[in-house]
């Protein structure tokens, strides 16, 4: 059993996330516990009230020498492992954990601002007063999919895309309705959610679908 491999990515993790990601540098700070029977390496941000709020933790396996993080699937109900063999792997999930940690914390402001995207996928977040302060390019995997339609009067549709710079999923639905003048209402949402958040989706949709209704048109 030795803790070397564990003391060598312990003093080397920080200046590295610090070099590669300025807004880890920023806000990011980490914490060692060494004395537990399987050493471990938090990360964290300091809230408004000074307390930590954890978005990682990396442990080490000393018999095997081995890093890794923990997770639950929603699905099977059991927690799993996912080894890490070097440090740019560790580098990499912790990045990618503070990245979905922060996109999530942001997220928190969508009842404040409306997002937009227009046809060329760039997603707009606009304030009470409509102007414009921040840019996304978005990536279309999917054309728009028609999910519901109701002769000439009614139409859903979803869209699939990527934001570019973080990775996270974009599901944009379209709602059109023709009035009784023949003007068509276009009323359109979209919401943006990590990796991580699509399989919770997936399995509460999935596990209360017989309890939806059906439109009722009448």
């Amino acid at each position: 059993m030795s803790l070397e491999w564990f003391d060598r990515v312990s003093s080397e993790l920080q200046e590295h996330l610090e070099s590669i990601c300025e807004k880890y540098d920023q806000v990011g700070h980490m914490s060692i516990d060494r004395g537990a029977k399987h050493p471990r390496i938090e990360f964290f941000v300091l809230n408004e009230e000074d307390e930590r709020e954890y978005f990682c933790t990396l442990f080490f396996d000393p018999h095997n020498e081995e890093f890794y993080f923990e997770t639950f699937d929603l699905e099977f109900e059991q927690t799993s492992r996912t080894l890490l063999s070097d440090i740019e792997d560790i580098i990499d999930a912790v990045h990618e954990s503070f990245h979905d940690y922060m996109n999530d914390d942001e997220d928190d402001y969508e009842e404040v601002y409306e997002v937009d995207l227009d046809e060329q996928g760039e997603q707009y977040l606009e304030d009470d007063d409509g102007d414009i302060f921040e840019e996304i390019d978005v990536e279309w995997e999917t054309p728009e999919v028609t999910a519901f339609k109701y002769e000439d009067e009614v139409e859903v549709t979803y869209q699939f895309g990527i934001v570019e710079e973080t990775g996270d999923g974009v599901l944009r639905r379209i709602n059109r309705i023709k009035t009784d003048d023949d003007d068509l209402i276009k009323d359109e949402t979209n919401f943006i959610f990590s990796k991580e958040e699509a399989s919770t989706i997936i399995a509460m949709i999935a596990s209360h679908m017989d309890s939806l209704s059906e439109f009722d048109l009448q």
